[in-house]
């Protein structure tokens, strides 16, 4: 029997960067709130089975009627974040029962992720339990060390082996519920938390390994204030 394939929304952020009062993720870019264009490519990609939304507390509500109204019959359930990127995550994945599925964690304010991206990603947790979307650094990096009136440069990393992160990142049920029962057993998590989903089963499932899916330059997060205007632009690239 196929294993069913979960969508989980992360939409926990309140957006400072961004520089508005309402919660990034429900600010309109082309028409709709940021969410909406998240949930729509999730709605509409064949291989997801169920949609769940995990949003900031206090706007449950709005989300609620938001899918009511837009009619979004995959989301069966919208949970109130925590305090923390890895605590909202760990709701969620609460928040889908003990059954083994296929989970794919996307962060909402990444809006233009193509179907092409969910499909490959369904497809590659087929035969490995962690994968990950990332797209080639197109800009070298370097490692910056503490020197003589500021920063300067220590180490210059080789770009042809870097890759930019991206989401979804998507898993097994059963992996990504592990590595996250290990990180909250471990008393040293809470002072040094992992940035992503990825970084939790790299740090407490080493011997899993994380498939890498291609990702797109137009898989863009909604950061800062610049961000909104770009993705408009895209938007509307798309629709001519």
């Amino acid at each position: 029997m196929d294993s069913r394939s979960v969508g989980v929304l992360l939409a926990g952020g309140v957006g400072q960067r961004v520089g508005r009062d309402t919660p990034k993720q429900l600010i309109e870019v082309a028409g709709k709130t940021i969410l909406e264009h998240s949930m729509d490519a999730f709605e509409g990609a064949p291989e997801i089975d169920e949609i769940v939304v995990l949003m900031t507390p206090g706007y449950a509500d709005r989300v609620r009627e938001i899918v009511d109204k837009g009619g979004y019959r995959k989301v069966s359930t919208v949970v109130e974040g925590g305090a923390s990127r890895t605590e909202s995550t760990w709701r969620a994945l609460r928040a889908l029962g003990p059954e083994e599925c296929d989970v794919l964690l996307h962060d909402a304010v990444r809006p233009l992720v193509e179907p092409r991206i969910i499909t490959e990603c369904v497809k590659a947790l087929e035969t490995h339990s962690a994968v990950n979307v990332a797209i080639p650094s197109s800009d070298t990096v370097f490692v910056a060390v503490p020197g003589p009136g500021g920063e300067v440069i220590g180490e210059v990393l080789d770009r042809s082996r870097l890759r930019r992160s991206q989401t979804p990142q998507c898993f097994k049920l059963s992996v990504i519920r592990e590595a996250y029962e290990r990180a909250f057993a471990d008393p040293e998590f809470a002072g040094r938390p992992a940035t992503d989903d990825c970084g939790v089963v790299l740090r407490y499932l080493p011997e899993v390994p994380i498939h890498v899916v291609r990702g797109s330059e137009r898989n863009i997060k909604v950061t800062h204030p610049d961000d909104l205007r770009i993705a408009e632009l895209l938007f509307r690239l798309a629709d001519e």
